[in-house]
């Protein structure tokens, strides 16, 4: 009977997760409304630079990624008014748990898990109820002038961002951030993973250019601008950026 009990408890539990990964997968890509995104910063290296940055951040600042988003979403035909609202939650004294950078399969899976205790233990901002939260980690630029790679779980619906604690670097942050948030919806990267360099044609923003090189625009997911075969260069803003057809395909904008 107690071996009985313990298998319905166990299946229970499976049938939780699976419902709730369900959930987190495919209800916020219904897009009926828009998706709430909470935004956490956090002082990333514990530098005064980061720390005032951090107290400086605003709502406002945040504003230019929902509307690049709202531009792109009716470039196909989305009729959602913002697709992503921000909320600016209270930033965190802790930093949350990074990924080892000489990971395994296994190590993954621990981070994966870390990470959403880290994040289930964090009160969300009031207001309508959050679907993905995004941890805003800040770097001041003086120490780090490369920083780790940033990531987006879809299992979970959260991000880490890696960022310039700078505004003159807060255009090419505002790439990065949208970059990862579409990671939490599905959008898988549209470049080469040895060298950086973006896909023909999908990490193209326009594949069918003639000639096709140099592009003067990114695609979002590709994250930089193809200047020829063997050299691209990161955006400075979203101004330099487009969502291509397969991300869209991806987070289901496209048919």
């Amino acid at each position: 009977m107690f071996r009985k009990i313990r298998i319905a408890i166990l299946l229970l539990v499976l049938l939780f997760v699976a419902l709730n990964t369900l959930t987190e997968s495919v209800y916020p890509k219904q897009w009926r409304d828009s998706i709430q995104v909470a935004l956490y910063p956090v002082n990333a290296d514990g530098s005064e630079a980061a720390a005032n940055y951090v107290n400086s951040l605003q709502q406002s600042d945040f504003e230019k990624i929902e509307t690049f988003f709202d531009a792109q979403a009716h470039e196909y035909g989305l009729h959602v008014d913002r697709p992503f609202r921000f909320t600016l939650a209270p930033a965190l004294n802790s930093v949350p748990p990074l990924i080892n950078e000489h990971h395994g399969r296994m190590d993954i899976m621990w981070w994966s898990l870390k990470l959403r205790w880290f994040a289930w233990r964090i009160p969300k901002p009031p207001g309508p109820m959050v679907r993905i939260r995004m941890f805003l980690l800040y770097h001041d630029p003086a120490r780090a002038t490369q920083l780790p790679d940033s990531t987006g779980l879809q299992k979970g619906l959260l991000g880490i961002a890696h960022l310039f604690a700078s505004d003159q670097q807060n255009g090419s942050n505002q790439v990065v951030l949208a970059h990862e948030l579409l990671h939490t919806l599905g959008a898988t990267d549209k470049y080469d993973l040895s060298n950086n360099q973006p896909n023909d044609p999908d990490g193209y923003a326009e594949p069918d250019k003639q000639p096709l090189l140099p592009q003067e625009q990114a695609e979002l997911m590709a994250g930089r601008i193809p200047i020829s075969t063997t050299q691209a260069v990161q955006p400075d803003s979203l101004r330099q950026v487009v969502i291509g057809p397969l991300t869209a395909r991806e987070i289901n904008w496209l048919k």
